[in-house]
């Protein structure tokens, strides 16, 4: 089975901004990462919920441009009625303490048995229980 991976916007934002943090090249481990996908078939799923809140952010253009070298390996998904629900779920048994975005992008991961590439804090810590998450440099 190809390995799937799902990229918290976050990832995104590292790669188009070429972002760092103090230390480290965040956009550059977003990058290196997105090529071992394209050079190794993988799939890079893209959903709605990841369009959204970069278009929060960025003008719709520019997220448009964030896809555009990666098309080849993108691949488009859909929160179903189910998985909001099933999120929904989740985040009230949770108290409320995890951003309910942040908990469906867990479940649509889940359900496309995708790993998600995140270093959101309430990924690496709360949702792994749900979810594999990794750091693109770890994968690297």
């Amino acid at each position: 089975m190809a390995k799937k991976f799902y990229l918290d916007s976050c990832i995104w934002l590292d790669y188009f901004g070429d972002r760092k943090d103090g230390l480290r090249p965040l956009g550059e481990f977003a990058f290196q990462f997105l090529k071992k996908c394209e050079n190794n078939n993988f799939s890079v799923l893209v959903s709605d919920t990841v369009v959204l809140e970069l278009e929060t952010i960025l003008p719709k253009e520019q997220v448009k441009e964030i896809f555009s070298s990666f098309k080849r390996i993108i691949q488009k998904v859909n929160a179903s009625a189910e998985e909001v629900s099933e999120a929904r779920k989740e985040w009230n048994k949770r108290s409320k303490n995890i951003p309910f975005k942040d908990i469906l992008h867990a479940i649509i991961s889940k359900n496309n048995n995708a790993v998600i590439i995140s270093r959101d804090r309430h990924f690496l810590e709360d949702l792994s229980l749900i979810v594999e998450v990794q750091k693109p440099e770890n994968l690297l």
